[in-house]
């Protein structure tokens, strides 16, 4: 348990939080959210004890055990894998070190033996003597061969080095595991063994993450950063989402009555509840939402941008037509003779984990890049609004935000220009800011809005989550889904691939699996898919 005592954070004339009084109880797990610079990995630093508050306290209960999952991915460079992951385990790590130490000696004492029977007794209590096979498992199932546990880290790729990270915090079953974005870097598959991981884990658990999905799977409360205080609601993401939303505006209706109100939220709980009842989510497991009171559900000051796309007019039947496509990049094969045909109201979802395969195809079809070999064609009637990975391009410019949005748009008056970026959280003297100063999440706005503009009947986007908050991501999947024209997207957000795609497709340089009308879930767990999987694999 983490008890946190009247803790407050000052940067200068700025405070993030002030007088946090919470408790992180075990066998919960927390999802740490706020907005973008809210203070949420800086609340995990404090809770870690790596950073102290300006005032207060945090108290972890004597004799339990912290483990951090690290940022810093050459720190353990000069260490072996395995020995990386014991060393998540800091007092077996210390007892191992200290125990070779003395039997290395060449003048072993009595008092060494005394010594050594004392940390031998530590030792088997702590289960030592299993460290290396445990650790061996949990690399294996993040996906680190065997072959690679007796490297040293410097010789991993930056995402393996994470993944061993993440394996070094899970090390040991820890009374306190402290979680800030593990999803990252990490495919489907191994996320989804994450989410069973914590689903599963008994002790607490308090994780910072964009990925939606995730934190409904494995949070059994939100503990949500707002208003300068930190306040934990029972629940998953998307309950605290919806009824906070719920509450905001019923908060705006200052006539309606009480007991409207109170009948609204309670038939609100109720429903959700019984939807839950049929998932697998720990907060089901928990039976949290049952305690729930009226009382408990408040507004967040969060504000949503407004993602709409319109079509300017409804593409042809004659869409997209893909023959013996071919492309290799630095010598790396991305595909070999593609051939697909995209069909007007299409929905499908580029999946797999070589992501430069599929921003290589969308470069390829927007004429970025040339082909190898093979044709495409675009239908006559497309117009196509493009989202790239790296957008660094459109924003080497001194102009204002307002006069760059301008240069994309038919109708150039101020305040109608002002009046979109306000919908897209761009307000007073923001929309003066020069484009080339913004940060990701704001040039991830502009490039929507940009496109918003274009009214396309055809939308293409490479990864358009990355650098967005929570909340941008939930409009950008509402606009999505209520979007009636044809996309072609790629993203590791489960949630926005799960509820926007009605076609999966997976390409890799051996071949295609398409499967049209089945959900992302549907998709991960068909056997004919893993089959044919594995037969691009073995070829």
């Amino acid at each position: 348990m983490i008890t946190v005592n009247n803790v407050t954070l000052q940067f200068g004339q700025r405070k993030l939080f002030s007088g946090v009084n919470i408790v992180f109880s075990q066998g919960n797990c927390y999802g740490l959210i706020g907005a973008n610079g809210s203070g949420k990995s800086t609340f995990l630093k404090i809770l870690s004890g790596e950073i102290d508050s300006t005032e207060g306290s945090v108290a972890v209960t004597p004799g339990k055990r912290v483990s951090v999952l690290r940022q810093d991915q050459f720190a353990f460079d000069e260490y072996p894998v395995l020995t990386t992951v014991i060393m998540g385990h800091k007092k077996l790590y210390d007892v191992m070190m200290e125990k070779d130490a003395i039997y290395a000696r060449p003048d072993f004492s009595d008092a060494d033996g005394m010594r050594v029977s004392e940390l031998e007794a530590e030792f088997a209590e702590m289960n030592g003597w299993d460290a290396e096979s445990d650790a061996g498992k949990l690399l294996a199932e993040l996906g680190i061969p065997t072959a690679a546990h007796g490297q040293q880290m410097k010789q991993l790729e930056g995402g393996d080095k994470v993944r061993v990270l993440l394996a070094q915090a899970l090390f040991g079953n820890p009374d306190i595991l402290l979680l800030d974005e593990p999803t990252n870097h990490l495919d489907v598959e191994t996320c989804m063994w994450l989410e069973d991981f914590l689903s599963r884990f008994e002790n607490t658990a308090i994780v910072v993450s964009h990925d939606r999905h995730f934190l409904d799977n494995v949070c059994t409360h939100i503990a949500d950063i707002d208003f300068g205080k930190v306040k934990i609601y029972s629940g998953n993401y998307t309950f605290w989402s919806e009824s906070s939303r719920l509450a905001a505006k019923q908060r705006s209706e200052a006539n309606k009555k009480i007991e409207d109100r109170r009948k609204e939220l309670q038939d609100f709980i109720a429903r959700f509840s019984s939807n839950l009842s049929k998932s697998r989510q720990a907060t089901s497991r928990k039976k949290v939402l049952e305690k729930l009171t009226i009382e408990d559900i408040e507004p967040s000051s969060r504000k949503y941008p407004y993602v709409h796309f319109e079509q300017e007019r409804e593409a042809g039947n004659d869409l997209l037509d893909v023959v013996d496509l071919s492309k290799s990049v630095e010598g790396q094969v991305m595909f070999r003779k593609l051939s697909l045909t995209i069909q007007k109201g299409d929905k499908v979802a580029l999946v797999g984990s070589h992501d430069l395969i599929k921003t290589t195809l969308f470069q390829v079809l927007m004429g970025e890049l040339p082909p190898d070999s093979g044709t495409f064609k675009w239908g006559f009637s497309t117009k196509r609004a493009y989202f790239p990975k790296d957008n660094a391009e459109y924003f080497k410019s001194d102009l204002s935000i307002v006069d760059w949005l301008r240069q994309y748009s038919e109708e150039k008056s101020e305040i109608f220009i002002r009046g979109f970026l306000g919908k897209m959280l761009f307000t007073g003297e923001e929309s003066q800011k020069p484009a080339r100063v913004l940060s990701g999440g704001e040039k991830v706005r502009c490039m929507l809005s940009r496109m918003m503009l274009m009214k396309p009947n055809v939308v293409i986007l490479d990864e358009p989550t990355n650098h967005l908050d929570l909340e941008s991501i939930t409009a950008l999947n509402d606009g999505l889904r209520r979007f009636k024209g044809t996309i072609l997207f790629s993203s590791h957000d489960h949630e926005l691939v799960q509820t926007v795609a009605n076609r999966i497709i997976e390409i890799t340089p051996r071949g295609m699996i398409d499967r049209t009308g089945t959900t992302f879930d549907d998709y991960l767990s068909d056997e004919r898919v893993k089959t044919q999987r594995a037969e691009f694999a073995r070829a």
